[in-house]
């Protein structure tokens, strides 16, 4: 006597996975086939197969942006690939099923449920966190911040990650080259005169106690800054934005070319484009005591315009720019229409796109020319 077989065992997939070598299944139309819009072919990488079956990947964007999938530490683009071959999708056999009175229990057949036009492929992208910091920016920390109320513009963390399309970790590191800080459970970015204010009050401090610049013990200079009126978490902050830490977990030390940086900044917001000279004289004036300025430290903070015999200085910082290549490129263009390399190198070195190197991105978006072979080539727009 032969057994019978469970038909929905044998028109699942498990019949098509169980096909031998050289040989072949007939196929027929499962009950329920249709378009079925839900159901979407994906096809990926096997490196991302284990993120995909532990759910440890999420769909990030809003509404009006095209869908970006996302994994813990990398971003990638969504793109439909049509076919011209049939693809078939056969479900499992324990799924939509049906019943299916009046066929042959024993038809080993192969139940096609939807006929897909194509599978979404997945691209790596570079994260798109120019809208972090218009978010941010919309509510910069103030010094009098208490007596301010807001109905909107503060985010958390989980209102990031749905409006920004990174990943986790991409974010993170977003918000740390913003130098943002998490206030009450909102990240906000401290507005720079306020930075201002609590970094004059830890050098005044220090010349005050004594304190060695290279050897500031955390915990006297977060009570001092409290004592002045300012919240621990942005004592803390100033000393990671402007340090870092020297001897164990305590002891900090000011970083010479972030304090001079800072100060530059200041002194050009304030002035405007100067003389080289005067702005030489008046930023080492600035800085504390024992910190030498460079020039050199400003790559990708300021520009030098030559005007007859004199040179000038204004500012023009890399993270005033957006980190789309192609906004990047326009906006540097739009500032001149052409760039000397050692001038273009500042402004460029942090893009990154996966799958294209920097010779790449110069070939894309600029024209080099050379007049002779010792020459320095020059980059206009493409």
């Amino acid at each position: 006597m032969t057994e019978k077989t469970d038909s929905r065992f044998t028109k699942g997939a498990d019949a098509v996975l169980s096909i031998p070598p050289n040989s072949s299944i007939p196929i027929a139309y499962h009950p329920l086939f249709g378009p079925h819009n839900d159901l979407l072919l994906l096809e990926l990488d096997e490196k991302l197969l284990p993120d995909v079956i532990n759910q440890r990947v999420s769909l990030r964007g809003q509404s009006d942006e095209d869908a970006v999938l996302c994994t813990q530490s990398k971003t990638y683009a969504i793109k439909f690939v049509g076919t011209s071959n049939s693809v078939f999708l056969v479900p499992p056999s324990d799924q939509f099923s049906v019943n299916e009175e009046g066929e042959d229990p024993e038809s080993n057949a192969a139940s096609v449920l939807k006929v897909a036009p194509g599978t979404m492929e997945l691209v790596e992208v570079a994260p798109r966190i120019d809208k972090l910091k218009l978010l941010l920016s919309e509510n910069t920390y103030k010094f009098d911040e208490v007596n301010e109320i807001y109905d909107s513009g503060l985010y958390q963390w989980d209102d990031l990650t749905d409006r920004v399309q990174a990943s986790d970790e991409e974010l993170r590191s977003a918000l740390r080259v913003l130098s943002a800080v998490e206030i009450n459970g909102y990240w906000r970015i401290i507005d720079q005169k306020y930075m201002d204010r609590i970094l004059s009050m830890l050098i005044n401090n220090s010349l005050l106690n004594d304190w060695s610049l290279n050897a500031l013990n955390e915990d006297e200079v977060v009570e001092s800054l409290v004592k002045d009126g300012f919240s621990r978490v942005i004592a803390h902050h100033c000393l990671e934005v402007y340090g870092s830490k020297t001897n164990g977990e305590s002891v900090w030390g000011l970083d010479e070319k972030r304090v001079c940086v800072h100060f530059a900044r200041g002194i050009l917001s304030s002035f405007g484009k100067m003389k080289m000279e005067s702005f030489m004289e008046e930023w080492a004036r600035k800085v504390p005591g024992g910190m030498v300025v460079s020039f050199e430290m400003l790559e990708g903070e300021v520009l030098v315009e030559k005007l007859g015999i004199q040179s000038w200085v204004y500012g023009f910082s890399v993270s005033s720019l957006p980190s789309d290549p192609a906004n990047r490129f326009s906006r540097l263009f739009q500032e001149r229409s052409k760039w000397d390399w050692k001038d273009l190198h500042p402004y460029i070195r942090d893009l990154s796109v996966p799958g294209l190197t920097s010779d790449g991105l110069l070939l894309k978006y600029t024209r080099r020319t050379q007049p002779t072979a010792n020459s320095e080539p020059v980059f206009t727009a493409r």
